[in-house]
């Protein structure tokens, strides 16, 4: 039972938070808007690349602006630096964005809107913050405060909505001119979001700013290969659909191997169940009882082992689950609920139950299959 108890907790636990943390992802990748294309240095398919600290160049924007069906294309770039307000410093995740272009589209198009206060202007040292920000790292930081940022000051003109993650509210964003100042990063970005133009085909777009990028750093650099991703929102949701069903899939892997485990020891225990109860057996097929009684007997005995197991499992894994709820509730690095459907109660039931019958099935059929007359002689 055992045995089952873990492969159970594992699945209604593991399950239960991927299914959360699917949610969450992709409820944020749901608040982009359908026309927008997100171009980002390095592969899609190499996380390495993606993690490195490459950069789109200047003549990469030029292109995807250039591209056909792009409306517009607004850079962004970010770097973390030491920020004080008061007496207090952090480390902060700064967010530099050309807000000429790009202040309508993060509203519209991302999502981003304020909770108080405004944007910043355009050139000048304004800076909006994360509802974290406000909130937790920097306790009562007002609208019109300073926090001063590798020893410039800039003033607080707004403070955002959350944005549905620990990570993006944690950082406090200002027009891309000042943040060039700020940090010396005087070229590139990078991320690019380029909105598409009314009547446009996505896909098509995005073949069209492949294209541009390529025939531009063919032209400038003499290369040939292409160091850059551009993703549409629709395939983004797809990418993280298909990465969280493999993750899925594994995850019923690790559990069935406890979970056979723990039907062996069923098996195993209702060998040694049969063999301690033969005289019984024999009795009852003795006043009539038929292979099939005896069968179901020992069918329904296994059965109950599993299903008592599977129930331990799923009362543990929803305590666990909701436990790590809780503690992301507490510190959200993402904002998530496990998700513990009837549906997965259920599956999981039936599974144990179906599992404990058929680890009994030999032992049951080998009792069935005892002469009645052995059987009374047996001691």
């Amino acid at each position: 039972m055992i045995g089952v108890v873990m492969g159970v907790f594992l699945i209604v636990s593991l399950l239960s938070l991927s299914e959360g943390i699917k949610g969450a992802m992709l409820a944020q990748l749901n608040m982009i808007g359908k026309d927008i294309v997100m171009v980002f240095p390095g592969e899609i398919t190499n996380i390495s690349s993606l993690a490195g600290d490459l950069e789109l160049s200047d003549n990469d924007i030029e292109a995807i602006k250039k591209a056909r069906g792009v409306d517009r294309a607004v850079p962004m770039t970010y770097k973390a630096q030491a920020s004080r307000y008061g007496s207090k410093v952090e480390t902060i995740l700064i967010n530099g964005v050309d807000l000429v272009d790009g202040a309508d589209l993060l509203k519209k198009d991302l999502g981003w809107e304020t909770d108080f206060g405004r944007w910043p202007s355009s050139g000048k040292r304004e800076i909006i913050l994360g509802k974290s920000v406000a909130e937790e790292i920097f306790v009562g930081i007002e609208i019109g405060d300073q926090v001063t940022i590798s020893g410039r000051d800039f003033r607080v003109t707004g403070i955002l909505q959350s944005l549905g993650n620990k990570q993006d509210d944690s950082t406090i964003t200002m027009d891309l001119g000042a943040f060039r100042s700020l940090t010396g990063e005087r070229l590139g970005a990078k991320l690019v979001m380029a909105k598409i133009k009314s009547g446009y085909n996505v896909d098509s777009v995005v073949e069209n700013i492949k294209e541009a990028l390529n025939e531009s750093r063919k032209r400038v650099r003499g290369l040939d290969s292409a160091t850059f991703s551009v993703v549409s929102s629709e395939k983004a949701i797809s990418i993280v659909a298909d990465v969280m069903a493999i993750v899925q899939l594994a995850i019923l892997g690790f559990a069935s191997i406890a979970i056979i485990v723990g039907a062996i020891g069923i098996m195993n225990t209702m060998y040694t169940s049969v063999h301690e109860r033969i005289r019984e057996i024999g009795i009852m097929k003795a006043v009539g009882a038929k292979r099939g009684t005896i069968t179901a007997i020992f069918l329904i005995e296994s059965g109950f082992f599993g299903l008592f197991g599977g129930l331990g499992g799923i009362i543990l894994g929803f305590v666990f689950a909701k436990a790590i709820e809780i503690y992301f509730q507490i510190h959200p690095i993402f904002y998530m609920k496990a998700s513990v459907s009837p549906g997965l109660i259920f599956f999981s039931l039936l599974f144990s139950f179906l599992i404990g019958c058929l680890a009994g099935y030999l032992p049951a059929r080998s009792a069935s299959k005892l002469k009645p007359v052995d059987a009374l002689r047996y001691e």
